[in-house]
């Protein structure tokens, strides 16, 4: 690898939304063992470049686990309380990347999410609205594989999503071969509110096929998970969950890659 360079976008969600322009240049040295890592930031009313920061890596940290596919995730490897908190979920797919980086204040209350879409260089991505409720229903049956950081074995099987709509309440059911879940939504323009169980959690519909899923507020001693998801096209989506244990220990990595039947309820 010479070199491979992304134009991106990052959008930050809060209370004041705003887009920065970026540029990300990957570069491998020293026989490629080491990847040096630079991210231009832009000024989104001019071309002025605003920052520049570069970074070199020689391994990855104990808090990051990568999918062959190229999905990974990073991000911190325990929740405390009166702490900030966070971590980053990431796709590839062909020249394209997608990162998500859902952050949480010193209260432990969802404070920001940071939507980053790529493209390499020269490669011209078409933008597209935030996902649609309608693009989600219907049946989704996909392949799981989970990823441990002590370094377990990882686990493989298969899965089944059934997501309907009545009204304002979305439905979904996940099944594998040995368990079933179903949860309800409250439907609120372009977020789901799921109020059971001991999180309220939400599922922000977000521009270029990405969601994010994540807790309002992260309440201590109970296990919760941050998900982030990719609407490739119609018929394709990819997911990936970052779970932690009620001592808020990060306990496993789960990529999900669904395919959608025509069968659309």
């Amino acid at each position: 690898m010479g070199g491979i360079v992304y134009s991106s976008i990052a959008t930050r969600r809060n209370s004041r939304g705003y887009s920065t322009p970026s540029v990300v240049s990957l570069q491998a040295l020293n026989e490629q063992q080491t990847v040096r890592q630079t991210i231009e930031k832009f000024s989104a009313f001019s071309n002025e470049q605003m920052s520049q920061e570069t970074i070199a890596y020689q391994s990855l940290n104990r808090n990051t686990l990568i999918f062959e596919n190229g999905a990974f995730s990073v991000g911190s490897g325990q929740f405390a309380p009166f702490t900030e908190f966070g971590a980053e979920l990431g796709f590839i797919e062909r020249d394209r990347r997608l990162r998500l980086v859902p952050l949480y204040n010193q209260d432990s209350e969802l404070e920001t999410i940071t939507l980053i879409r790529e493209s390499r260089q020269g490669i011209m991505t078409p933008s597209s609205p935030p996902v649609s409720i309608e693009q989600l229903l219907g049946e989704w049956y996909g392949k799981a594989i989970t990823l441990y950081p002590d370094l377990s074995p990882c686990q493989t099987y298969a899965t089944q999503l059934n997501i309907e709509r009545e009204g304002n309440i979305l439905n979904q059911t996940l099944k594998t071969q040995t368990w079933e879940f179903t949860s309800s939504a409250k439907i609120d323009n372009n977020c789901l509110v799921f109020e059971q169980g001991a999180h309220t959690v939400q599922v922000l519909l977000l521009p270029g096929g990405a969601s994010c899923t994540a807790p309002r507020q992260i309440k201590n001693r109970q296990p919760f998970f941050l998900e982030a998801g990719w609407l490739i096209d119609a018929n394709r989506r990819q997911r990936l969950m970052r779970r932690y244990d009620e001592r808020g220990t990060w306990v496993s990595l789960t990529l999900i890659v669904e395919e959608k039947t025509d069968n659309i309820k």
